[in-house]
């Protein structure tokens, strides 16, 4: 098939495949095939042109830790001017909650993660500041004060000042039940912040005028464990103008994502606001969180993309045994891997996205329930995905590869976070089996995987493996929960494998230049599925392994 581009095939998903214009006009607020292609070009524009070319000059810079002060390079202030100018941050964010003009443009989710892929893939360092501060507007419009979002709102969606979230420290890791820091409250609707974060992504910078953490803390009579968690907002600059009692304690070396700040966040007395009800805080943590995941599973595409992006064009020119090694069959055979499974990863993401859609413009139910699936999937598929598309980009670069010079040993490096950020994929796992599939009997997988079947014959041996796996797992599974934990990593990755499959078959059923790549995918890649699905039935042989067994 004739190569299509990144920004060709994000608005082939959202229109033909998704049929965005569709739902939207369903939806009382109508957008054509051609707002969102103009859409996306601009979103294409601003990443080709200010992020792409100064990506690895920022990973090299990286961010600078000095004197409690956090720099990050100097590309990033012309990028992030622009991205303010551009009205991005505002681009799903609501035009308006409780009375409150907020300046959002309320434009589609599905929208809003493809604008996101074109920016990650650009560069995913600078991408995280946004992502973050999206999910901080998620949070604030749907659990925060009205006086609390007239306050916060117009300025997170403005990009005027960003936002974070807060939640674990060094005792706790992703157990937040272990959460210390002490929220004491001193009247008139202020508390008092002390304890210290850590991993806080983008917390301290010099690229906007305020920052906005969202912070998980106890109040002095919370219950333990996760039910006495409350949820407070602590800006950097209050609205006097002075410095709040946070600080930046330094930020962390790492393996990659070298211009993202990481920080470990110190509060020492911070006047914060509590949002939403006491001891409730998880509640709006997740939905901020849940926002975040899908953001994440997007990052993983975007590096596929990126991988792809540098491994196609060295593979055309890079002459080894008198041709091109792009003519080379394992090498194309690698550079097909790249491009169908970032394709499949990203029409998955859009079809999440449409769902979310569904369901905040529709009032459709189902749609929720088809979020709640297919989060966790797209989170941990899609972020394993691309650490494996990274990994195959250095090896069609070969030694070349390994070096710095040409890039692609920076998108192995990016992308190897995704996996961990927002819940490790793990987690997503435990979530996908313990919470989603049991709450309801495996009602919503066994309709989703009634569609896969009827959308191309090639899916159905896939789809009926899944479903002797779900059959196992709600049986096995509610008998003896290790069992379920020890097999649910192996079932959601051919959930992804099985999924990925669907999207592409309805991509070639839309648009015959997409059938080589479908079956492609289909006839070497969907086989992944079944010998994941093979491990599940074997718990009982990992089981023996732990200690203590």
């Amino acid at each position: 098939m004739a190569a299509t581009t990144q920004a060709e095939d994000l608005v082939f998903g959202l229109t033909r495949v998704i049929d965005l214009p569709g739902l939207t006009a369903a939806g009382g607020a109508p957008l054509s095939a051609e707002d969102i292609a103009a859409i996306i070009g601009e979103a294409d524009r601003f990443a080709r042109e200010l992020l792409w070319p100064h990506a690895q000059a920022a990973d090299r810079e990286g961010a600078v830790y000095e004197n409690g002060v956090v720099r990050v390079p100097e590309s990033y202030r012309a990028a992030y001017q622009a991205w303010r100018e551009g009205g991005w941050q505002g681009l799903a964010a609501p035009a308006e909650v409780n009375g409150v003009e907020t300046g959002g443009q309320e434009l589609p989710q599905a929208l809003w993660m493809a604008v996101s892929e074109l920016v990650t893939a650009g560069d995913m360092s600078f991408s995280l500041c946004p992502l973050l501060s999206a999910g901080a507007i998620e949070a604030i419009a749907r659990f925060a004060s009205p006086s609390q979002q007239r306050a916060w709102l117009p300025s997170l969606v403005s990009g005027a000042w960003t936002g974070t979230m807060c939640l674990t420290e060094p005792q706790a890791g992703s157990d937040l039940s272990q959460v210390r820091t002490r929220a004491e409250p001193v009247g008139e609707g202020i508390y008092r912040l002390t304890g210290q974060k850590i991993y806080i992504t983008w917390g301290e910078h010099d690229l906007a005028e305020n920052t906005l953490h969202l912070v998980l803390a106890r109040l002095p009579d919370a219950p333990p464990g996760t039910r006495g968690i409350s949820l407070f907002a602590a800006p950097k600059r209050l609205a006097d103008g002075s410095r709040n009692a946070l600080r930046c304690g330094g930020i962390e070396k790492k393996l990659g994502i070298h211009a993202s700040p990481t920080c470990v966040m110190l509060f020492e007395g911070a006047e914060a606001e509590l949002i939403g009800e006491p001891n409730r805080g998880l509640n709006a943590m997740f939905a901020m969180m849940n926002a975040a995941r899908l953001g994440v599973g997007v990052e993983g595409v975007a590096q596929g993309a990126r991988a792809l992006a540098l491994a196609e064009p060295f593979a055309a020119e890079r002459s080894q045994g008198g041709q091109p090694i792009a003519r080379h069959p394992d090498v194309a055979r690698m550079l097909a891997e790249i491009r169908a499974i970032t394709l499949a990863g990203r029409l998955l993401a859009l079809e999440a996205g449409a769902a979310l859609d569904r369901a905040r413009l529709l009032g459709d139910a189902a749609a929720e329930a088809r979020v709640a699936l297919l989060t966790p999937i797209v989170k941990a598929w899609c972020t394993d995905r691309g650490v494996d598309c990274a990994s195959l980009g250095i090896q069609v670069h070969g030694g070349m590869g390994f070096v710095e010079e040409t890039g692609a040993a920076q998108v192995l490096r990016d992308a190897r976070i995704a996996p961990i950020y927002e819940g490790t994929n793990g987690i997503q796992a435990l979530d996908l089996v313990g919470r989603k599939l049991f709450r309801d009997g495996g009602a919503a997988m066994r309709g989703l995987l009634a569609e896969v079947a009827a959308a191309d014959p090639r899916l159905e041996p896939a789809v009926a493996a899944m479903a002797r796996a779900t059959d196992w797992m709600l049986d096995r599974g509610l008998r003896d929960a290790a069992a379920a934990e020890a097999s649910a990593a192996a079932y959601l990755d051919a959930a992804g494998w099985t999924l990925g499959g669907w999207m592409l078959a309805r991509a070639a059923a839309a648009e015959p230049r997409y059938a080589p790549l479908a079956g492609f995918y289909l006839a070497r890649l969907l086989p992944r599925a079944s010998a994941r699905l093979a491990e599940i039935e074997a718990a009982d042989s990992l089981l023996a392994l732990m200690p203590g067994a």
